[in-house]
This record gives structure tokens, sequence and C-alpha cells, in this order.
């Protein structure tokens, strides 16, 4: 499957979620139906994938954990807040770099729109 075609589905299924549930619940809560909407499409999703990487001759293997691992291909973080700090779009873009991975989505449930809420993010 095409990350666009991939991404798309992620998109739709949280557009379709924010518009059922609205704004302002936890992440968490938000997370645990996502994951539940994506695998009823058939697609692998894994929470809160330990991010493992190394540096300097080190790994490092604490505290770094993507929300949504979607196919093992899409970078997905998730948010619920009135307003989205700066460093939520360079946490994800991180994520990717460090994973090796092309394409992320940063998604705040907690947006009055969703469209506003909703960013593809390319490495």
């Amino acid at each position: 499957m095409e990350h666009s075609d991939l991404t798309g589905i992620i998109v739709d299924e949280a557009f379709q979620l924010h518009k059922d549930l609205g704004p302002g619940l936890l992440e968490s809560v938000y997370s645990k139906w996502i994951t539940h909407r994506l695998q009823k499409r058939g697609l692998k999703v894994e929470r809160e994938k330990k991010v493992v990487f190394w540096y300097e001759g080190m790994r490092f293997d604490e505290g770094l954990r993507i929300d949504l691992l979607v196919n093992g291909e899409v970078v997905v973080e998730l948010k619920s807040v009135e307003v989205l700090p700066a460093v939520a779009y360079k946490q994800t873009l991180t994520y990717l770099r460090l994973t090796n991975r092309k394409v992320g989505l940063l998604i705040n449930f907690g947006a009055p729109l969703f469209k506003q809420g909703v960013k593809r993010i390319v490495n």
C-alpha cells in the first residue's frame, strides 16, 4: 500500500472519530479508538512503540515512544490540546529521522475543527 493511501485511511478514520466524539477527551481515549478503527480496516497498528536508536556507539532505548506505528511505515503522533505546541511537529519529525521512516501524521484531537489539527510530515 502506498504512503498516500495509508495516510488517507488514517486521516479518514481520525476525522470520523473527531466528528463522532468531538474534541477534548484524553489522548489515550483517541489512541485506543483510532487503533480499533484502523485494525478493523485491516491495518497493523502498534501503540506506544519504543524508539530505539544508536548514537556515538551507544544504544538509546529509554523514554521515547511513538503513539502509533501503522503498517510499520507511518508514524502517528496524537495530541489532545487546545493549542498545539511547536515542539510537537519537531517531535514527530525527529521520530521519523530516528526510525528512518518517510511519512508521519501529527493529529491534534483538541482542535475545534479537524482540519486545523492534522498535519502530514515528510522526512
